[in-house]
């Protein structure tokens, strides 16, 4: 872990920060060491990247549309 950690070049904290997912964490120091681990984050095959890109489009969406209801309309005639 020692290792790993420095060659990213953080603290062994910030990389199990990274193992558990934590959002703190800026993206790039997830992708450095995914990439060090060797977890593959781009395909240079097209063609897989479109079958990637079909599959997310058909996942179940898992946020709401909108978080906040929406304000009803001002009457603003005096």
């Amino acid at each position: 872990m020692r290792e790993l950690a420095e060659r990213a070049g953080v603290s062994t904290g910030t990389l199990q920060k990274v193992e558990h997912g934590d959002p703190s964490v800026s993206l790039g120091t997830a992708f450095d060491v995914a990439a060090l681990v060797g977890v593959p984050l781009f395909y240079s095959d097209r063609e897989r990247l479109a079958d990637e890109a079909v599959r997310t489009r058909r996942r179940p969406v898992l946020l709401p549309s909108a978080v906040r209801k929406r304000a009803r309309d001002l009457d603003n005639a005096f």
